[in-house]
């Protein structure tokens, strides 16, 4: 099996919907489209695909991080393989590719959340080396 790694482009708004499904998302074509766009215009975002034969198996998006109490950081705000193509190190160099893009940045931290029931990704994440840092309760507000 033969990976590439490259950049996501607009083109790849079907695949990655559909990956997103996979996680549980209701992920709309027209929805992951727009904000694909908005993502791709601005540079503190990356997000990659991973292929094969020309095919997207995989994304991950990460973006850089601004808090005034702490130091900037890089932060995965997805990350999916194709449920066929898992355990074959794709995820790994997917992360890996965000990690070099936080380094030319010149972040100092990577950081992830996973959703508690996410069992299979906690393992992943402490298999590469990511640390257990916190657990912590999320609130959302929704606005007009």
């Amino acid at each position: 099996m033969k990976i590439s790694l490259r950049n996501a482009t607009l083109k790849d708004s079907k695949l990655i919907a559909q990956l997103s499904n996979q996680l549980g998302y209701n992920a709309l074509i027209s929805d992951i489209e727009h904000r694909l766009k908005i993502i791709l215009e601005h540079p503190e975002n990356c997000i990659y695909v991973a292929t094969e034969n020309e095919k997207v198996v995989g994304w991950i998006h990460g973006f850089y991080t601004m808090r005034v109490e702490s130091d900037f950081f890089v932060e995965i705000g997805g990350l999916v393989v194709d449920e066929n193509f898992q355990n074959n190190g794709i995820g790994k160099k997917l992360v890996s590719k965000v990690i070099e893009w936080a380094e030319l940045n010149s972040c100092k931290k990577i950081r992830v959340r996973c959703n508690v029931i996410r069992t299979e990704s906690h393992l992943f994440y402490k298999k590469i080396g990511f640390e257990l840092n916190k657990e912590q309760k999320i609130f959302n507000k929704p606005l007009k």
